[in-house]
């Protein structure tokens, strides 16, 4: 064993026996005790800049960095093989079943996802390395229920998300302290896998979640030069796709594209989570209160402002400009409705790509031909970088218009309650990815009915028919929903939803929202894992 390592959990010990190794953790180890004294400072850092948005400072683009915005001659680095062409891309969870449809999809990528669709079990963390590591090597086929599951010759580039700066990986400590959950993700997947992708073409790609600050970006392309001297590749063989998902981000996309800009291979529109950040951030600002979910489109003045402006950056600086996600899955039994469903996407992804957009977003592979129908017939070429929209003129007051057509309903706060209670109880179970409602649901949607919550209790708002909406009739929604949980989902087991009602009222309550519940909640999943997490306290 690496001296000041220790693995805190004896589960998928086959998995730990081929990932956790000894030199792999030396890696970890080393990844540790170089950079994670930086991510703890920006870190705080985001503690220190929320309290100056709580006490009237306005959300804007950075002085400091205005010439680097203002100089036109920078570029990111060209695509990297097999990103050339990205116009629609699969996303989903590690389990192994899941990898090889995914891979298998006709999509031109997959996303394999450690962070928002995926419960961090140890298990599912460990056994997704091992899932694809195999997927590379072409030897992840295998049987089950009498059914066969084979890579066919041609599949996915793959592309994976580690976890956000903010997560703790709590089974694993180097010097009695947990490792980051993103250096964890990113470094078991590069040390495994990163020489044995650029012998087969192509090379170790990432999804970076969750930044706030084009300084988080300048530690992952630290991270990123460390790691390729490490093992010996070259610089800029890594290439990585930032997800624009918090509203301080918005603010920084160029910053955050120039520092990554020899490892830059885009921005994405994370909708759901900028949804989810938008509230949290203006936490503090009674005018930033949204209606119903259903209303907060992708066409309403904030969300169209952000997309236009991603758009206008990325392909000003010659990189992919991604669009967002079609959660839909297919309605069985149901022609007319699935027929309606299936619209509903075509339509957003003809928006997307006439925006400009080089690709999209599906969580389903039979959702696949119809975004594929839509851009193969609006982008003729790999992307669109020649689409300057030099006409986008987006000021900070347009990032933070939060006239949202629409109202508060009790069906949009039962719809919260229920979809908060089930994902939380699924997520503590293990399960990071749930269809609910004919929608493939993940954490940011769970986030986003939280802080809604929250927030119409805060600011005491009213539904359309004048009702106050108080902390007592949420919780009174909650008693009467819990229950019914089990028919939307019903893999939800009782102590866990015991656990979701509790800390979904617990939230409501507070003075300001937690900042994710996955942080919140990662000490269920820890202790179940055979690990003592001391240096974590649940929010409950």
């Amino acid at each position: 064993m690496v001296s000041g390592v220790q693995i805190h959990s004896k589960l998928a010990e086959q998995a730990q026996a081929v990932i956790l190794t000894e030199d792999a953790l030396a890696f970890l180890a080393a990844l540790h005790r170089t950079f994670e004294s930086t991510r703890q400072s920006l870190l705080i850092a985001r503690e220190e800049a929320q309290r100056r948005w709580d006490s009237g400072a306005p959300f804007d683009f950075p002085t400091e960095t205005a010439h680097i915005r203002a100089e036109a001659s920078w570029q990111c680095a060209p695509p990297a093989p097999g990103l050339e062409d990205r116009r629609v891309e699969i996303t989903g969870p590690t389990d192994r079943k899941m990898v090889i449809n995914a891979l298998n999809s006709g999509a031109k990528t997959f996303m394999a996802d450690f962070e928002d669709s995926s419960s961090p079990t140890f298990s599912n963390m460990v056994s997704g390395q091992l899932n694809l590591r195999d997927a590379i090597r072409r030897e992840i086929d295998f049987d089950t229920g009498g059914k066969s599951y084979k890579l066919i010759e041609k599949p996915c580039v793959l592309i994976v998300r580690p976890r956000g700066w903010h997560l703790d990986e709590p089974r694993v400590t180097v010097d009695n302290a947990p490792v980051s959950g993103s250096l964890f993700d990113f470094g078991l997947y590069f040390y495994h896998n990163a020489k044995e992708l650029v012998k087969r073409g192509f090379g170790p790609y990432f999804y970076l979640p969750k930044m706030e600050h084009y300084l988080e970006a300048r530690l992952w392309n630290d991270v990123f030069n460390f790691s390729q001297s490490y093992i010996g590749l070259a610089h800029g063989i890594i290439r990585a796709t930032v997800l624009i998902e918090t509203l301080p981000a918005v603010f920084n996309m160029e910053e955050i594209l120039f520092e990554l800009r020899t490892h830059s291979s885009g921005l994405n529109c994370g909708r759901w989570d900028y949804i989810f950040s938008f509230i949290k951030k203006r936490r503090a600002d009674r005018s930033a209160v949204l209606p119903d979910r259903k209303d907060v489109t992708m066409t309403v003045p904030f969300m169209d402002s952000y997309v236009r402006l991603l758009i206008q950056t990325c392909h000003r600086r010659k990189v992919a400009a991604m669009g967002g996600m079609a959660a839909q899955i297919p309605i069985k039994n149901d022609p007319a409705a699935n027929d309606a469903v299936m619209e509903k996407v075509r339509l957003d992804k003809l928006r997307e790509v006439l925006a400009g957009h080089d690709g999209t977003w599906i969580a389903h592979p039979l959702i696949n031909k119809i975004a594929l129908a839509v851009f193969n017939e609006h982008m003729l070429g790999p992307n669109q970088y020649h689409v300057r929209r030099e006409d986008v003129k987006v000021a900070a007051v347009d990032l933070l218009n939060p006239r949202v057509p629409g109202t508060i309903t009790d069906e949009g706060v039962r719809s919260n309650i229920s979809t908060s209670l089930a994902y939380t109880s699924a997520w503590i179970g293990g399960n990071g990815c749930i269809p609910l409602n004919y929608l493939m649901e993940d954490a940011a949607t769970a986030e986003i009915t939280r802080v809604q919550l929250w927030q119409w209790v805060k600011y005491n708002s009213r539904l359309e028919s004048g009702q106050y909406i108080t902390a007592e009739y949420v919780e009174k929604l909650i008693d009467e929903l819990a229950p019914d949980v089990k028919k939307i989902y019903p893999g939800v087991k009782e102590d866990n939803l015991k656990i979701a009602v509790d800390y979904l009222k617990g939230q409501i309550k507070k003075e300001w929202p937690s900042e994710f519940l996955t942080s919140d909640l990662m000490p269920y999943l820890a202790i179940a894992d055979g690990a003592e997490p001391k240096w974590q306290k649940s929010a409950l």
